[in-house]
């Protein structure tokens, strides 16, 4: 099936490897040019708390897109809009979750080389997940998607 059109958004990739894969090369450069941001008894706690919010927030949306029974996986068709749990207040709950997963284990690790990473790998998941997917869903829901879109914030 060429791809312009496929029924899904043609995403980069796999937005969770992005996540992973930016941590890992952030963590290795902190293994191999150490550089901290805080002090280690603030660095773990906050750590532990936005992992916390990150779980609830993945938390949220796996279930309402479940209830949904549409895919959460980006390389296979969308079949409803979802406007419920997390998707609330987020377009984008999951990205928002794994965004906050990436900070709680920058801090645990307290690596700032994985910090400063996040800001290109933000631009790459806007750029290439989330505006396609933005457009995609455009195509395929039109003005309900239209609706939803206005009331509710991409991130937060």
């Amino acid at each position: 099936m060429p791809e312009e059109t496929a029924d899904h958004p043609g995403v980069i990739a796999f937005p969770p490897a992005l996540f992973a894969g930016t941590l890992t090369l952030g963590l290795l450069l902190q293994f191999i040019f150490p550089a901290t941001f805080l002090p280690r008894l603030l660095a773990i706690p906050s750590g532990v708390i936005v992992l916390v919010g990150a779980a609830s927030i993945a938390i949220s949306a796996f279930r309402a897109m479940g209830r949904a029974q549409t895919a959460v996986n980006p390389a296979r068709p969308t079949t409803a809009i979802v406007s419920d749990g997390a998707f609330r207040f987020s377009r984008n709950p999951l990205y928002l979750s794994l965004t906050l997963l990436y900070i709680g284990m920058t801090l645990l690790f307290n690596a700032l080389w994985a910090l400063l990473l996040l800001v290109p790998l933000i631009v790459v998941v806007q750029t290439g997940v989330i505006e396609r997917e933005e457009d995609y869903l455009e195509q395929k829901f039109g003005d309900e998607y239209l609706r939803y879109k206005a009331s509710v914030r991409r991130w937060v």
